[in-house]
């Protein structure tokens, strides 16, 4: 049976944590940033982590 590949958009998306959790950034932060507030902005340059429902797609995904 050949190797499962990894789907190369998924993993320039996710990382992994040290605790094996997967990491994402926040969307809406890539363009037409004049209209949001400050708060808004610093508030999605943190990121943050996957929903428990979309996990194992994404593993799926990482091949993990």
């Amino acid at each position: 049976m050949p190797k499962m590949k990894t789907n190369s958009g998924a993993k320039k998306r996710f990382a992994l944590t040290g605790t094996g959790k997967i990491k994402r950034k926040h969307a809406f932060k890539s363009h037409i940033l004049t209209k949001k507030t400050k708060k808004q902005k610093r508030n999605l340059t943190h990121t943050g982590l996957i929903a428990t429902v979309d996990v194992p797609n994404v593993k799926k995904l990482l091949c993990i």
